[in-house]
């Protein structure tokens, strides 16, 4: 099951990722833009998911994926890590997440990480 050293580790190995406490809680950024979070407690993660995709996952797989209330205006999903299979969903999902978030130019220089979910 990944924790949330898995999460800051595989997180900030993507290209041009910076971790910075906002809301008393990492905050995992490309290129200045949020692309995943992990709330106080560490057993879940927020990250980037376009609105349709995201309702698809939660009816899908509630026990992993759900929408907290404050987020449900936005296209972010929640995951507990527990539910994760292994560290590698969990790193598509943070690769997933990143691209969404990532400028042209790092996207076009990393190609290795595809395109954007949705785009």
């Amino acid at each position: 099951m990944p924790d949330a050293e898995d999460v800051r580790r595989i997180a900030l190995s993507l290209p041009d990722t910076t971790e910075k406490v906002a809301w008393s809680m990492p905050t995992f950024r490309v290129a200045g833009k949020m692309f995943a979070t992990m709330p106080e407690d560490e057993t879940s993660i927020a990250v980037r998911c376009p609105k349709v995709e995201r309702d698809e996952l939660v009816l899908a797989e509630p026990d992993k994926f759900w929408v907290a209330g404050h987020e449900a205006q936005f296209a972010w999903v929640r995951a507990r890590l527990a539910a994760l299979e292994d560290e590698e969903e969990l790193r598509d999902i943070l690769a997933d997440s990143w691209r969404q978030a990532a400028p042209p130019r790092l996207l076009d220089v990393h190609p290795e990480l595809g395109l954007p979910s949705g785009g």
